[in-house]
């Protein structure tokens, strides 16, 4: 059994268990508010996608690694589906802008999907194709497999959490649990 969600009073059997990742700008705000919803297990901060191996903060803000401040999000199919995730995340992005969200801007902030399993790229796709009509603009949010991840620095982890005050481009009063 994993830990369970900090935000919820669920356990999680790590079998049944999917994984996807999510680009949404700043990885702060977007760990915290899917980590609130019930049916997510565990998220962590990290950089996905990029040319080097394991790269820093410091690396990944010069724009040159190609990574995407992401998380990895660990969730229960059983309870929660997988267009109910990407309705949330799209609750926390504007998928028509490239490379920036809210204030921050730089390769990094970009969006995307990155699917761990060949099924889900189908899904996201479809997903992101029905959302295209409720926008004026084309939606860039990047829909690719996940190549690679990378953990963040721990002070990364659960940021939000630790500061409160903490700056945060994401709405967390959006969601209630």
């Amino acid at each position: 059994m994993l830990p369970h969600n900090p935000n919820t009073d669920t356990q999680f059997d790590e079998a049944s268990l999917r994984t996807i990742c999510l680009a949404g700008g700043c990885f702060w705000g977007t760990e915290a508010y899917m980590a609130r919803i019930p049916g997510v297990a565990r998220t962590s901060c990290g950089y996905a996608n990029g040319q080097t191996v394991n790269p820093t903060y410091k690396e990944v803000c010069t724009g040159e690694t190609g990574h995407a401040e992401a998380i990895m999000l660990h969730y229960d199919p059983g309870k929660i589906a997988l267009d109910r995730l990407l309705t949330a995340f799209f609750e926390t992005i504007d998928p028509t802008t490239l490379n920036r969200q809210g204030p921050d801007v730089g390769t990094q902030y970009r969006t995307g999907i990155h699917c761990t399993e060949t099924q889900d790229t189908a899904a996201v796709a479809s997903f992101v194709e029905e959302r295209q009509a409720g926008y004026d603009e084309p939606i860039v949010t990047e829909v690719l497999p996940l190549e690679s991840f990378y953990p963040a620095e721990e002070y990364h982890q659960r940021y939000l959490e630790k500061n409160p005050g903490g700056y945060c481009h994401v709405d967390l009063g959006k969601l209630s649990n």
